[in-house]
């Protein structure tokens, strides 16, 4: 599905990355863990085009988008929800949804199957997306990039500074979209736990550098804990 290959990517002078490479598999779960600083969200950006590698290659079933704008691999089918909880705050949860539904032919539809997903969303439809919980803001954030009937999934830790209750919910969605297919989902997380669940492929990633990497499943989840210990 998605091709990551022996990326070398940074920010002006500073390289972030070097020679990073990530498989992410058809109507799977690919996760990518390690510390704060390690590349992890540097990796998300490289993937939906916000930064351009110097070295190495970004494929989608097998085209090669390296050189393609943020908007170009969009319309190819990725959708990318960014770390913080992103929303138009002074729209309401409606206006939020209708933003990506407007125009596609199946939007009404779409919107209506994001919301099956996040049912309590519903009951929030007329108020502001800037006084939602966090937990809120995340499910709406998730919810909206679903509108779009994405093919790949961007996710940069989903359940990063929300109360417990929330996570839940937003873990089994997470689960139950990989499960039911048509979805590839590229998940950054902090929670290994949750994380070995979902995933089918995982790699660690520390100062820029994959050092551990393998098949997902809770039987990995121990060594991808020593691998964080380290």
């Amino acid at each position: 599905m998605l091709e990551i290959d022996d990326i070398r990517v940074g920010y002006h002078r500073s390289t972030v990355l070097h020679g990073v490479s990530v498989r992410v598999p058809r109507d799977g779960v690919a996760a990518v863990l390690g510390h704060n600083g390690a590349g992890k969200s540097t990796l998300l950006r490289a993937a939906v085009g916000l930064l351009t590698p110097v070295r190495g290659s970004v494929r989608l079933d097998g085209e090669d988008i390296t050189r393609r704008r943020p908007h170009e691999r969009v319309a190819r089918g990725m959708a990318y929800v960014p770390q913080g909880q992103q929303s138009f705050p002074q729209l309401t949860t409606a206006e939020n949804l209708r933003l990506v539904a407007d125009g596609r032919r199946r939007g009404k539809a779409a919107t209506a199957e994001a919301l099956d997903l996040f049912p309590a969303l519903r009951a929030l439809s007329n108020r502001r997306a800037g006084l939602l919980s966090g937990g809120q803001r995340q499910q709406l954030a998730i919810a909206r990039a679903l509108v779009g009937e994405p093919r790949l999934l961007l996710l940069d830790e989903p359940t990063e500074g929300i109360q417990p209750s929330v996570v839940a919910e937003i873990e089994e969605t997470i689960l139950a979209l990989s499960a039911r297919g048509g979805l590839s989902v590229l998940l950054v997380e902090q929670h290994v736990g949750f994380a070995m669940r979902a995933a089918q492929r995982y790699c660690v990633l520390e100062a820029g550098r994959v050092t551990s990497e393998g098949e997902g499943g809770q039987e990995a989840e121990r060594t991808v804990r020593e691998a964080l210990s380290v």
